[in-house]
């Protein structure tokens, strides 16, 4: 729906409550997104994520649509302000209800899953399909799934926010036939762990260490990392290569359910938080 359309939308008055399933939603709620198979892009970007409801809009053709800022937006200040840009419009079947009594504590998440990797460079884009997978399961609350991509900078300042564990979903190449997989986890005490001398991270390329470095000279504790790594089959070899490769693609549901089952340990305490 165009700009024009959507302050037609707001020029009607907005409504307090709407009922959603089984329960009564209002301004200031929040909720789970859900976006449906008809959704663009972005409302896949916030597939998974929690966000608070800013309005409750009726269209002239009767429709109700749910207007919502994101919990993980930098800029949800200004979406609350109704800015563009920080403003998102849900159909309410694409939303889900969160119980209020759940944990509110959205701005520190225990673990942070990281999908990185280039989409255009053949299997580095594998911990984005794991990611973007991984965003459409539903996690307790303190679990934060999110593809960085390429956007190393986000994921830098997304690690001083301090999870306890961070799960980084990346291709991995350590000699093994192509879609093995790895649960690895760096050695963040030796000499060439992250520092905090100065880093250039380029913010348009996603090399793990380099981000380490970045977060760490930005104050974040680093707590624990592990990285779900899958041996690729190809990097390439030039950008403009999409598409995993057949061996890769088909470790990527295994890597689901691997992450998965290692959120499900780590907050059963079965995995340390910290290292011993």
């Amino acid at each position: 729906m165009n700009e024009w359309e959507w302050n037609l939308l707001e020029a009607k008055s907005p409504l307090e409550t709407l009922r959603i399933g089984e329960a009564d939603v209002k301004v200031g709620d929040r909720v789970r997104l859900r976006p449906g198979k008809r959704a663009d892009i972005f409302d896949m970007a916030l597939a998974g994520k929690t966000a608070i409801i800013e309005s409750i809009e009726q269209d002239y053709e009767g429709k109700f649509h749910i207007c919502v800022v994101a919990d993980d937006d930098p800029g949800r200040d200004i979406g609350m302000m109704r800015q563009p840009g920080h403003r998102f419009f849900f159909f309410p079947e694409e939303v889900e209800p969160i119980d209020p009594d759940e944990s509110t504590n959205v701005s520190a998440p225990t673990i942070l899953v990281a999908g990185i990797g280039n989409i255009f460079l053949g299997d580095d884009g594998f911990g984005v399909e794991v990611a973007q997978r991984l965003s459409r399961r539903t996690f307790p609350e303190g679990v934060r799934v999110v593809d960085f991509g390429i956007r190393s900078l986000d994921l830098a300042y997304a690690l001083t926010d301090d999870p306890q564990v961070t799960i980084l979903i990346d291709a991995c190449p350590r000699g093994a036939a192509p879609g093995t997989l790895y649960v690895v986890e760096p050695d963040l005490t030796s000499r060439n762990s992250p520092n905090t001398g100065q880093v250039v991270v380029d913010a348009h390329a996603m090399n793990p260490m380099n981000v380490l470095c970045m977060a760490k000279s930005l104050g974040a504790p680093l707590q624990r990392i592990l990285v779900v790594g899958c041996e690729p089959s190809t990097l390439g070899p030039e950008e403009g290569q999409m598409g995993l490769s057949e061996l890769v693609e088909d470790a990527v549901e295994r890597a689901v359910t691997l992450t998965e089952s290692l959120v499900t340990r780590i907050l059963n305490g079965e995995w340390p938080l910290h290292r011993p």
